[in-house]
């Protein structure tokens, strides 16, 4: 699991400098509407053919560009700002980690597969239940595992005698 995790974040070039700025709760809120903008953009394809191809880059340029698009929070206090710490701690200082933690945020990551293959089901028959459904069982995880993130992050400062945005 840890390899996906660390591809993910390279994937979007996530440097500390993202991550501080990604903290912003404009930004991991709005983070939320990345699969159900990529889901409509791929749907699109009914509607305007080929023309779903710049919808589905559109979509994919706001996944991207989402944590880059915001100012680094003045405070690292709010649930967003200390969930997206909690990953890069999780990512980045693992073995601080506990077990517990580490194996919730595993088996949470885990637990958003099911919901996916149902959407990706649901988008390729055009099926509005399963893709709503699917949408639905992919994003609850996600939400779940960023709460863990915060639960994470502050008893890894509590333990470390850490501050906030010490990561």
């Amino acid at each position: 699991m840890t390899r996906i995790y660390h591809l993910a974040e390279a994937l979007m070039g996530m440097d500390a400098r993202t991550w501080q700025r990604h903290a912003n709760p404009w930004s991991a809120f709005t983070r939320f509407t990345a699969l159900p903008l990529l889901v409509l953009a791929l749907w699109s394809r009914v509607w305007i053919g080929w023309g779903a191809l710049p919808a589905v880059a559109l979509a994919v340029l706001w996944i991207w560009l989402n944590p880059r698009m915001f100012a680094p929070p003045r405070r690292l206090d709010s649930w967003a700002a200390r969930g997206v710490m909690g990953e890069r701690v999780f990512l980045h200082r693992r073995a601080e980690v506990t077990r517990s933690h580490r194996m919730w945020a595993d088996g949470l990551a885990l637990a958003s597969v099911p919901g996916l293959i149902v959407l990706v089901i649901g988008v390729a028959r055009l099926d509005p239940d399963w893709t709503v459904f699917g949408t639905v069982l992919t994003v609850l995880p996600k939400v779940w595992f960023v709460d863990r993130m915060v639960w994470l992050y502050d008893d890894w400062r509590r333990d470390k005698g850490k501050e906030l945005g010490d990561v």
